[in-house]
């Protein structure tokens, strides 16, 4: 991995959205945590996405300080999320340091799993997310009119759109329910000019930044397995879209993390 410029890492970041529970990363948590930690990259949510994924995502969260638990089934894993499963969620959501509810949604590209099947899934998740008063995380792919009528007649008004990459006015639509926008190394692509301009219509309290690694590895490392490290470069790539420098923007998007999944500040 080629050296950040550390001068150019002036405030502290929080990744709210990765995955060191995949079996790319797994093998070697710690590394990956202090790696970020030279990068300034001192908190990170853990995002379950099945069975297995939300037993490591607790496990890292646990064993570590300022690293927290996100639990639920992505789109593509819900053939899975039967009965047993949301129950078993549903205790796992009561743990010490689980701050949000997901990845969970909807994702019609890839039409692995049943649009029912999907829909039932994230209406679970949904209503537990209620229950427990916990933020929703949620996955969109290809499916903005169905998630954006299912998220309003929930009635929930905190939440992250994950790994944002619609259009502006697709972003405005959830903000309006209340939802933040969470941009990954897309924005950093040069083509995803439309994933800059929604940046540019998100308001600054609302605006959150993540990897999803180790998928999405931000310009220049796209095609390689990404990291938390790598946050720095979404930070860099919406300082430059937003006119603004790295510090605020790792000011910005820490200090919304501490409010939607913290309650401070």
């Amino acid at each position: 991995m080629a050296i950040y410029d550390l001068t150019k890492t002036p405030a502290d970041s929080y990744d709210t959205h990765t995955h060191l529970n995949d079996d790319k990363l797994f093998h070697d948590v710690p590394a990956y945590i202090g790696r970020a930690h030279e990068f300034r990259v001192m908190e990170m949510n853990i995002v379950g996405y099945d069975a297995k994924g939300n037993e490591r995502a607790l496990e890292i969260a646990q064993a570590h300080d300022n690293i927290y638990a996100v639990l639920g089934f992505q789109p593509e894993d819900t053939g899975d999320f039967d009965a047993v499963a949301a129950e078993k969620l549903e205790k796992q959501l009561q743990q010490s340091k689980v701050v949000g509810v997901g990845e969970t949604g909807l994702d019609y590209y890839w039409e692995t799993t049943a649009h029912d099947i999907q829909k039932k899934a994230f209406q679970t998740h949904l209503a537990l997310a209620k229950k427990y008063d916990l933020p929703i995380i949620i996955h969109n792919r290809d499916a903005f009119k169905d998630v954006y009528a299912m998220l309003k007649d929930s009635g929930i008004t905190k939440g992250v759109m994950h790994s944002f990459s619609g259009t502006p006015e697709q972003a405005m639509a959830f903000v309006n329910l209340g939802m933040h926008i969470s941009f990954s190394g897309v924005v950093t692509f040069k083509k995803a000019e439309d994933v800059r301009e929604a940046a540019k219509s998100v308001p600054l309290n609302r605006l959150l930044v993540e990897t999803d690694a180790p998928y999405l590895a931000p310009t220049p490392f796209r095609g390689k397995d990404n990291e938390p490290a790598l946050v720095k470069y979404i930070v860099d790539s919406l300082a430059e879209t937003l006119n603004m420098t790295p510090k605020e923007i790792s000011d910005i998007t820490r200090q919304n993390a501490h409010r939607l999944f913290l309650n401070h500040d």
